[in-house]
C-alpha cells in the first residue's frame, strides 16, 4: 500500500497499510516434484453465501450445489462462528500448474413431479431474486471477481453471484448487466460455470521451494450445457425459467488456467483487493473533518481554562482574602452542593463500570487492529478478540463499580457487583438470543450452535462473573474517592434555568459534536457489516477512536462548566448522559443508512437488522457516556481544589 505523506496523521496510513497475514506461506510446486516444503494439490473452499438485500446468510450445502464427497471443514474461531461463516471444502480441487477447460463438476437434476426437487430449486431461485453471492476461498485468500467501474477504475469483489434474475416486467439486477444475453423476462440465469485463474509468485530466486499463490480471480459465466460427454463451454446460457414445469439438468463446470506473477510478493497479495476499494480520500476527509472539530472545541476549553476560569479564581481568591464580606457568584456559589450524591447513584455506578470495561476492550483492540494482528486475512480474529478481552476485563468494571458506588454513598453493596455482572451483559444476552431464535428459524448458517451458546454463558459465568466480584471486592476495600470541598447537609435551591441551560437541551447539544467527528467513519464500518465490504482501515479508525474520546471530553466539561455557572450543581447523570446522547445519533443514522443504503427486504431480516443495531447502539452508550463523566469529574475536582472556600 501506498504511504500518504500527510505530516502529524501519518499514524494512520502506516497503520493501514501494516498488517501480518495470520497464516504461514504455503509453498507449490509440480506434481512430479511433490516434496514435504511444498505441495501440488490445489484446495478451493467455500464460505457461507450472503446478500444485500437479506440479513441471513445461509451454508453452501443449502443451495443445492456441487457437494465435496470427502468434506472438510477447518476449525472456526469464535469470531468466525459469530458472524455466521462456515467454511467447507469443495469439489473444485487443482493440480498446481495443471490448465483444465470445461472441466464438469457435477450434474443436478429436478423433477416437477419430486416436491424435494420443487424446494431446492424454488430456494436456488429465490437466492438469485436476493442476489445472494458465492464466497471462495484458495490459500486462505478470497477469490475475486474483478470488473471495470465507472472513470476506468477497476473493483475486485471478494464474492460472486448465484445467477441473475429479469423479473416478469423487463427490470434487471446487477449482475444481469455482464452479459446482453440474458434478457427474457422472467427468467433465472444461473451461473453454472466459472473461469478460474490462478497467479502465483515463483520461488527460484528465494530460498524457499516451488511457488506461492499471490491472486485468484473468476469471472462467472451461463452456459447451457446439453450433452454432458461433449461440453464446450460455449452457446446460450443455462436459463431457469419462471414457472417449473419440465425436467432440468444443471451442469456445473470451470475452467483454470495458471500465470507466474513475480512482481507481486506473497505478504502484499491482498493489496490489489483493498485498493480497488476507493476509501482512502474519503477517509482522509473524514479525519480533517473530525479535526477541525477538536480544534474548535479545544479553542473553545483552552479559551475557558486559560481565561475565563483563571480569572474566576483569582476573583474568587481576592474576595476571599479582602476584609470587606461579598457575596459570592456564579460556579464558586455551589461549592457546598457540587458533590452532593446523585440519584440513582446504583445505576450510574453500574454503567461506569461497564463503559470502562467497553473502553479498555475497545482500546486494546482497535490497538492490535492497528498493528496487523487482527487483518482481514486472519478471519474471525477482530471478534475473537474483543469478545475474550471483554470476558477478561471484569475485575475493573468491577473495581470501578464499586469505587464510585461508595463513593456515592451507597450501601447495598451485593446488588451494586450483581447489577455490574448481569444487567448490560444480560440486556446483551437477552437481544442477541432472541435474534439466534429468528435465525434458527429460517435454518441460516448465521444461527449459534447450542453448544457454543453454552460456552459463551459458561464464559460469562465461568470467568467474567467471578473476575467482576474480586474487582468489586477491591473497589469496596478502598476508601471513597475525597472530594476537595465538603457538602453542605441541606441542598441549595437551583435558580430558574434559561432554555439552553435546563438539562435535556445541554444534552441533546452535547451529542452533537462527538457525533460530527464520526458519522464517515461510521458510513464504511456500517457498510461492511451489512453491505459485507472488506473492511481494513484500522489505522484511520485507531485515529477517529482517539478524537472521538478527545471530543467527548472537552464537550462535557465545556457544557458543564456553563451549568455551574448558572448555578445548576446536578451534573453527575447529566455529564454521563451528554456524551452518551451520541448513541441517539448513532441510531437515527442507522434507521436513515436502512432506508436509504439498503435494499433489505422481508420482515426477519429488517427485524434482525435493528435488534443488532440496538447492541451497538447499547454499547456504544456506555462508552461515550463513562468517558464524558470521567472527563467532568476529573474538571469539577480540579477547579474546586483551587479556590479558597469557608
Amino acid at each position: 500500500m501506498r504511504l500518504p505523506a500527510a505530516g502529524l496523521l501519518l499514524l494512520a496510513p502506516l497503520c493501514a497499510a501494516f498488517y501480518l497475514p495470520g497464516l504461514a506461506p504455503v509453498s507449490f510446486c509440480d506434481d512430479d516434484k511433490e516434496s514435504e516444503g511444498c505441495k501440488s494439490l490445489i484446495e478451493l473452499f467455500v464460505n457461507r453465501l450472503d446478500s444485500v438485500e437479506s440479513v441471513l446468510p445461509y451454508e453452501y450445502d443449502a443451495f443445492d450445489f456441487c457437494q465435496d464427497k470427502e468434506e472438510k471443514r477447518p476449525s472456526e474461531n469464535l469470531g468466525q462462528v459469530l458472524f455466521g461463516e462456515r467454511i467447507a471444502s469443495s469439489p473444485y480441487k487443482f493440480t498446481f500448474k495443471k490448465q483444465e477447460t470445461c472441466k464438469k463438476v457435477c450434474t443436478r437434476s429436478y423433477d416437477p413431479e419430486n416436491s424435494a426437487d420443487k424446494s431446492k430449486l424454488a430456494f436456488l431461485k429465490k437466492g438469485m431474486q436476493l442476489n445472494y453471492q458465492h464466497h471462495w476461498i484458495i490459500d486462505n485468500m478470497p477469490v475475486t471477481w474483478c470488473y471495470d467501474v465507472e472513470d476506468g477504475q477497476k473493483f475486485c469483489n471478494p464474492g460472486f453471484p448465484i445467477g441473475c434474475f429479469v423479473t416478469p416486467d423487463g427490470r434487471v439486477k446487477d449482475a444481469c448487466v455482464i452479459n446482453s444475453e440474458f434478457n427474457k423476462k422472467n427468467t433465472f440465469y444461473l451461473f453454472n460455470h466459472v473461469d478460474i485463474t490462478i497467479m502465483y509468485h515463483s520461488g527460484k530466486d528465494e530460498n524457499w521451494p516451488g511457488a506461492r499463490l499471490v491472486m485468484a480471480r473468476l469471472r462467472p459465466q451461463s452456459y447451457k450445457h446439453t450433452d454432458e460427454n461433449n461440453l464446450s463451454c460455449e452457446g446460450p446460457p443455462m436459463e431457469i425459467p419462471g414457472e417449473f414445469n419440465n425436467k432440468l439438468n444443471l451442469i456445473y463446470t470451470y475452467s483454470v488456467t495458471f500465470e507466474e506473477k513475480n512482481n507481486i510478493k506473497w505478504a502484499s497479495r491482498w493489496d490489489y483487493i483493498l485498493e480497488s476499494m476507493p476509501h482512502t480520500n474519503i477517509q482522509w476527509f473524514s479525519i480533517m473533518n473530525s479535526l477541525v472539530i477538536v480544534l474548535f472545541l479545544s479553542g473553545m476549553v483552552a479559551m475557558i481554562i486559560l481565561r475565563t476560569l483563571h480569572k474566576d479564581i483569582a476573583r474568587y481568591n481576592q474576595i476571599d482574602s479582602s476584609e470587606d464580606a461579598q457575596e459570592e457568584f456564579g460556579w464558586k456559589l455551589v461549592h457546598g452542593d457540587v458533590f452532593r450524591p446523585p440519584r440513582k447513584g446504583m445505576l450510574l455506578s453500574v454503567f461506569l463500570g461497564q463503559g470502562t470495561q467497553i473502553f479498555i476492550m475497545t482500546f486494546i483492540t482497535l490497538f492490535l487492529a492497528c498493528l496487523g494482528f487482527l487483518s482481514p486475512a486472519n478471519r474471525g480474529a477482530l471478534m475473537t478478540c474483543a469478545v475474550v478481552l471483554w470476558v477478561l476485563l471484569g475485575t475493573p468494571a468491577g473495581y470501578v463499580s464499586a469505587r464510585m458506588y461508595k463513593t456515592f454513598r451507597g450501601e447495598k453493596w451485593k446488588t451494586n457487583v450483581l447489577l455490574t455482572a448481569l444487567l448490560c451483559p444480560g440486556i446483551v444476552f437477552a437481544d442477541f438470543f432472541i435474534m439466534n431464535l429468528i435465525l434458527w428459524v429460517k435454518g441460516s448458517s448465521a444461527a449459534i450452535p447450542f453448544g457454543t451458546l453454552v460456552a459463551i454463558l459458561a464464559m460469562w459465568f465461568g470467568i467474567s462473573v467471578p473476575l467482576t466480584f474480586i474487582g468489586a471486592y477491591f473497589g469496596f476495600k478502598e476508601k471513597p474517592i475525597e472530594h476537595p470541598v465538603r457538602t453542605n447537609q441541606i441542598p441549595r435551591q437551583i435558580p430558574e434555568q434559561s432554555f439552553f441551560t435546563k438539562p435535556l437541551p445541554g444534552i441533546i447539544m452535547g451529542g452533537i459534536l462527538p457525533f460530527g467527528c464520526i458519522f464517515i467513519q461510521l458510513f464504511f464500518i456500517l457498510n461492511s457489516i451489512w453491505s459485507h465490504q472488506m473492511y481494513y482501515m484500522f489505522g484511520f479508525l485507531f485515529l477517529v477512536f482517539i478524537i472521538l474520546l478527545i471530543t467527548c471530553s472537552e464537550a462535557t466539561v465545556l457544557l458543564c462548566y456553563f451549568h455551574l455557572c448558572a448555578e445548576d450543581y446536578h451534573w453527575w447523570w447529566r455529564s454521563f448522559l451528554t456524551s452518551s446522547f451520541t448513541a441517539v445519533y448513532l441510531f437515527i443514522y442507522a434507521v436513515h443508512y436502512f432506508f436509504s443504503k439498503l435494499q433489505i427486504t422481508g420482515t426477519a431480516s429488517t427485524i434482525l437488522y435493528f435488534g443488532y443495531t440496538m447492541i451497538m447502539v447499547l454499547i456504544f452508550f456506555l462508552f461515550t457516556g463513562t468517558i464524558g463523566f470521567f472527563a467532568c469529574f476529573w474538571f469539577v475536582s480540579k477547579i474546586y481544589s483551587v479556590v479558597k472556600v469557608d
